[in-house]
């Protein structure tokens, strides 16, 4: 473990201008530096970094962190890599806290690592000593330029072939790392057998995992490592490594189901595909992807199955969508998955395709349409309810607002009757004018407004007074949490406070509020003296805020008090 005092110490003698420029060509732009954000494709510059407050921010997929936070993201370092060498940078030697059980996790992960390297190269070996695997690649139109690029390799057929490169086979590692299997009766045997073995990698292009198809005929059709120490299925995506230049060149990410989908892509050219990993698209998914792209295309076969993984991908994007970005979906033809199309048609056809793919506003409109019958007011009333849940996950205001005013005309009803059933506020847009800093309606709520303020004077929270009751909400639990961090460390900036205080908060939602509004405060400038009135200007917006809120409760508390009275008044006996 690495202290945290080092961590701030380390985040004050960097210049994250220094760290970031070394890779990304920053501009000067007023007090701050600016580039083309190096997360998601982009024309117009929107990543800005605060040599004052030492974090970067991006306004287009809203990217945020330190000098630490960027090594790792931007280098797919993991957290004491990149503390090592931002360490080095400035000539300081990281100290480690004793801890016995880190140090045994980190030694069994670097054990799981070297043994799935093993793997690899085993399995790559008896590739090329199985004519049937090599036909049967040949046969899928894969040449050996693909299949040394992906690592493709064969697991031959038998109980303990990996006895052979493993001398101790009775090591629990190997249990661990999901090569081998252990039986009830204790017996062992090889995970995968008679498969074309498909090594996963991370973004540190380190070895997690691996997929095998069987050759013909049989099940599973796919078969993939279990969950370890390395490897999450629902976190990683097959073939990101190899599509990672790709994607930021064309700006657009294709998802798809199958290992092969992705490896036939690429032999035709679409290098810019990656497939889930025998799992429903997830959150981390499209956080992920939505950071190196503008465009996320889910590309599915046209059947039953099919529909069902992508109605699940759009629903789960839902909470993730930012204006600007794009989520499409394309059906294939029922006959067809991505592999045999592009075979079948080649690639000009197969990106034709792509940009006929159906947007999510117009597939999500269609699926709930057509369920109902909207000839009758019992029909447009249930896609409504339908819409309803999905409508106020929406996360893009923008996109909010256009698809209830669709919804809207659809059944009928006007939008602000709509936005009242959803109980949204109308509108909801951003709204940002440099020429009124303080404008109060571009500003968050008071929770977020004064955490911002703190990052930006961390010594403010010596003079935050206000207690707040244990349930009262996520944005009033995130600020308290920073209030409490920066009390406690008089010294601390803003880095420090972003990257010690915050970096396992369990409000992300709010820390990334927190930030865009600080981001937004340093690029209009913010002097010492409208940060300390955005401070008190925060302070009475929450007094009067959490007021309501006790005046609320009262009020529900009474109501039931009464009803309960009214209920009970019937029973009463008569004296």
């Amino acid at each position: 473990m690495i202290p945290a005092d080092f961590i701030q110490t380390l985040l004050a003698r960097v210049d994250i201008v220094d760290v970031i420029d070394s890779q990304v060509h920053l501009k000067k732009s007023g007090a701050n530096f600016i580039a083309c954000c190096p997360f998601h494709n982009e024309k117009t510059p929107s990543f800005s970094v605060s040599q004052t407050k030492q974090f970067y921010h991006c306004f287009g997929c809203g990217a945020h962190g330190t000098a630490l936070g960027f090594l790792m993201e931007y280098n797919g370092l993991p957290f004491v890599d990149a503390v090592k060498q931002l360490a080095e940078s400035v000539g300081l030697q990281v100290p480690q806290v004793e801890n016995k059980e880190l140090e045994v996790r980190r030694k069994d992960g670097a054990d799981l690592g070297a043994l799935l390297s093993e793997a690899v190269k085993y399995y790559r070996a008896q590739l090329k000593e199985s004519p049937k695997a090599i036909e049967y690649l040949k046969r899928r139109g894969l040449s050996g330029q693909i299949a040394a690029r992906f690592g493709i390799g064969y697991a031959p057929d038998g109980w303990q072939n990996l006895a052979s490169i493993f001398g101790e086979y009775d090591s629990k590692s190997l249990v661990t790392a999901g090569l081998v299997i252990e039986g009830d009766n204790g017996k062992r045997y090889d995970r995968f057998r008679d498969r074309v073995m498909f090594p996963i990698w991370n973004q540190r292009n380190e070895v997690i995992g691996f997929g095998g198809r069987v050759l013909d005929k049989g099940e599973p059709k796919y078969l993939n490592s279990p969950e370890t120490p390395l490897f999450e299925k629902g976190r990683e995506l097959y073939g990101l490594t190899q599509a990672m230049k790709a994607i930021r060149v064309s700006g657009k990410v294709i998802v798809v189901e199958g290992y092969m989908d992705v490896v036939a892509l690429a032999q035709h050219g679409v290098e810019y595909a990656v497939a889930t990993l025998g799992t429903a698209t997830s959150a981390t998914h499209i956080q992920r992807l939505s950071r190196l792209s503008d465009h996320i295309i889910f590309c599915f076969d046209g059947d039953s199955a099919g529909r069902r993984a992508a109605w699940r991908a759009l629903e789960i994007s839902l909470a993730h969508l930012v204006d600007g970005k794009e989520v499409g979906f394309l059906f294939l033809p029922q006959e067809h998955d991505p592999d045999s199309y592009i075979r079948d048609h080649g690639r000009s056809e197969f990106e034709a395709a792509l940009t006929q793919a159906t947007p999510l506003s117009a597939y999500l409109v269609q699926e709930l349409q057509q369920a109902q019958d909207l000839r009758k007011e019992e029909g447009r009333a249930a896609l409504l309810q339908s819409a309803k849940p999905m409508l106020k996950q929406i996360a893009a205001p923008l996109l909010s607002l256009m698809l209830r005013k669709r919804f809207a005309d659809v059944t009928g009803i006007s939008r602000e009757e709509l936005d009242t059933l959803l109980e949204i506020k109308s509108p909801v847009l951003p709204k940002r004018r440099a020429e009124t800093p303080m404008r109060r309606g571009s500003l968050p709520s008071a929770a977020i407004q004064l955490a911002a303020v703190i990052l930006a004077s961390p010594q403010l929270a010596q003079q935050f007074d206000i207690n707040f009751e244990p349930n009262a909400g996520p944005d009033f639990q995130f600020l308290a949490t920073l209030v409490d961090f920066c009390r406690n460390r008089t010294d601390v900036g803003t880095a420090g406070a972003i990257e010690v205080g915050l970096s396992d908060s369990a409000h992300p939602q709010q820390l990334s509020a927190t930030v865009n509004h600080l981001a937004w405060m340093e690029q209009l400038n913010f002097t010492a003296q409208q940060i300390a009135l955005e401070f008190q200007d925060g302070l009475a917006k929450m007094k009067r805020e959490l007021e309501k809120k006790s005046t609320e409760a009262r009020y529900r508390t009474a109501k039931s008090t009464a009803d309960l009275k009214a209920t009970a008044a019937p029973n009463a006996k008569t004296p």
